[in-house]
């Protein structure tokens, strides 16, 4: 036991260590693979000696549980908000009131992070606490995400007795581009902005959550501190580096007003350069005994003030609207513009989001708009200047096909997306193969997002249906695969040809259906041709299916790419019956019955049941190969065709004395 607790307490130091030299300092000294071999020998032995295992380990950094709620946590000294400026005018204002109080003050200028500002108290240098600023007399406590952040240290480098600082947490723009990207597969909202994205993960209930969105940290002020004496705002940025905070350490300090407000512009100059987003600089009085004479207000400090830098708009002329089909399948139009600049960069592609914003917009073709960044980082258009037309500008309508594969283009009720309906859809290609894949679906071994991408960039497959027919001799040559890969995968995939017809359902990645409703239709149906042929009506009778899950199945298997997929997967030998469906009376064997009206005794679901437990199938239209038309009241169209067609009609009665 004593062992084992020198051993955690040298690697918990050794750990923080190297996690404040790659993520404070960026300047690890060891690789990625040997910091992880660092920590999983960390988890093992605080799996192994529960009871040894810190509230501030390393192994935090992932996530703890989740917790159902935040406990409210009151601020002993406020987190005030700052008064903010518009205009330079309004700065040199600021000088002069300072000037009143403090004739020849000193100033220090810095970033303005765009995120969401967090306190993070200490007690004999060990993190107790992290909390949003709510209010600013009354926030949240997060400490469980606040932990998750690699840039705040679990543990100070001095045993100081009390302290608590102020930061920002954001998300870089990359951060922001990915997770926005993950949602995207995920068919979640996006963020709007890496501000949204910051604290929407900072209130994440599951911390492992909030792990994954790599979120970031500047600690800017310190708000209390027992055990050191210090004089003003660059003492203390030093100080809080030495312990081990992530700062923007600037040493500068500005004697006027005048070279204040410089250091405001050239900042303003650099946004676009930055990883991360800020939308202002701040104006601070440097000397805290200053800062005490000038006092605060009931809202914000009179020594500070932030200047807020504007949204850069830029008019231009739409020229086209072109669809972008993404990895989900949902079409999104996007406004090519003459080319303009917008902080710091050429746009000329600018996004539109849905239809919906382009008809609340009144958004055409030809039309002059004004473009701006969201959160600087992505193109929109804001607004239409109508006083520009000239008659000549054209509507845009969604197409119905889409522009990817010729699949059909449908919008379902109550949403803003239109989505491509096809499988083998190149825009979604990667992101349905790695579904049909996945374990709940075919269960295919060694095929992750990664090997699916080589595999497709290489042109050896194109579609799910195409890995039952791979080039082995070609895949092994593929940087990174080798023959034992190979001969991994090709059992998987012989191995996935006889799985329960429910998987092949749900791998097929119809909208709507999930594992359990593949399950009701697989036992329903029994095989994917009856599936395929089946009424969507008498499918929304099933229970736990509904009408638009129904629908969607029809749709899909309207498109002749998917069946075509459904085909190749036949030929190549995949099982496409529930063989879990014993039929031991078959007097419908080879019979295909259709059925309408209304039936007095049974529902359309539950008689069609009947005949496919009998060995008969169902089909949802008349034709000459039709057996049976089984008629209820009000039966219409179906009837009158098998009338024509000489079809066999049978009554409720009749069908009973058949299925004694």
């Amino acid at each position: 036991m004593d062992k084992a607790k020198n051993r955690i307490a040298e690697l918990t130091d050794i750990i923080n260590y190297h996690n404040r030299k790659y993520y404070v300092d960026d300047a690890p000294e060891i690789s990625d693979f040997e910091f992880d071999a660092l920590l999983s020998e960390l988890e093992r032995l605080e799996e192994q000696y529960p009871e040894l295992k810190k509230a501030n380990s390393p192994t935090m950094r992932v996530g703890g549980e989740a917790s159902s709620s935040f406990a409210e946590v009151r601020h002993a000294v406020p987190m005030q908000s700052l008064q903010k400026a518009f205009s330079r005018e309004e700065i040199y204002d600021f000088d002069r009131r300072v000037k009143e109080v403090v004739p020849e003050p000193e100033y220090v200028v810095e970033h303005k992070i765009d995120g969401l500002s967090v306190s993070i108290e200490y007690v004999n240098g060990e993190l107790v606490r992290g909390s949003t600023r709510g209010d600013g007399i009354v926030g949240e406590d997060v400490t469980e995400n606040i932990k998750t952040i690699r840039t705040v240290p679990l543990k100070l480098k001095d045993p100081i007795p009390y302290l608590e600082v102020r930061g920002e947490v954001f998300m870089s723009n990359d951060t922001f581009l990915k997770v926005n990207a993950l949602l995207e597969e995920t068919e979640q909202p996006l963020f709007a902005n890496p501000r949204n994205a910051a604290a929407g993960s900072l209130r994440q209930q599951d911390a492992k959550i909030a792990a994954k969105r790599k979120l970031d940290i500047f600690v800017f002020n310190i708000q209390r501190a027992e055990g050191v004496e210090i004089s003003s705002h660059i003492e203390g940025l030093r100080f809080l580096k030495a312990q081990g905070f992530k700062t923007i350490l600037n040493d500068r300090t500005f004697k006027t007003i005048e070279q204040a407000y410089a250091e405001v512009e050239r900042i303003g100059t650099e946004r676009d350069k930055l990883s991360f987003g800020i939308d202002g600089a701040v104006i601070k009085v440097n000397d805290f005994a200053s800062r005490d004479a000038l006092g605060v207000t009931a809202k914000f400090p009179r020594w500070a003030i932030a200047y807020k830098y504007p949204a850069e708009k830029q008019t231009t002329v739409l020229r086209d609207i072109k669809v972008q089909v993404g990895r989900t399948g949902v079409l999104t139009p996007l406004a090519i513009l003459d080319t303009v600049r917008i902080a710091g960069s050429n746009v000329s592609r600018a996004t539109l989001h849905n239809m919906d914003y382009i008809r609340e917009k009144d958004i055409r073709i030809g039309d002059t708009v004004v473009v701006e960044k969201a959160g600087d980082i992505i193109p929109a258009v804001v607004e239409v200047l109508t006083e520009d037309r000239n008659g000549t500008e054209r509507e845009f309508c969604m197409p119905e096909k889409c522009p990817e594969c010729g699949a059909e283009v449908i919008r379902e009720d109550g949403e803003a997306a239109y989505r491509c309906t096809g499988i083998s859809c190149p825009a979604q290609r990667l992101r349905n193969i790695v579904h049909f894949v996945s374990r709940p679906a075919m269960d295919i071994d060694g095929l992750g997002a990664s090997n699916v991408e080589k595999l497709v960039e290489n042109g050896l497959i194109s579609d799910a249906a195409d890995l039952y027919y791979l080039d082995y001799e070609r895949a092994v040559e593929l940087p990174g695969f080798g023959a034992k890969w190979a001969e991994n995968l090709k059992n998987s995939i012989e191995k996935s040809k006889s799985n329960p017809l429910y998987r092949l359902i749900f791998g097929l990645g119809i909208r709507h259906i999930g594992e359990k409703a593949a399950k009701i239709l697989s036992a329903r149906y029994g095989n994917i041709d009856a599936l395929i042929e089946a009424d969507a009506e008498e499918m929304a009778e099933l229970n736990d299916v509904g009408l638009i899950m129904a629908q969607s199945v029809r749709e899909f298997f309207r498109q002749e790419q998917n069946t075509e997929f459904v085909n190749r997967l036949k030929l190549a030998g995949v099982d496409c019956v529930d063989d879990t469906r014993q039929t031991v009376d078959k007097r419908f064997e080879g019979k295909t019955f259709v059925l309408t009206g209304t039936l007095e005794r049974y529902k359309r679901a539950e008689a069609a049941k009947i005949i496919e437990e009998l060995g008969g199938r169902t089909a949802s239209s008349v034709s000459k190969k039709t057996s049976y038309v089984l008629a209820g009241a009000e039966a219409g169209s179906k009837l009158t065709k098998a009338r024509s067609l000489g079809v066999t009609v049978i009554t409720e009665a009749e069908f009973e004395e058949m299925i004694k």
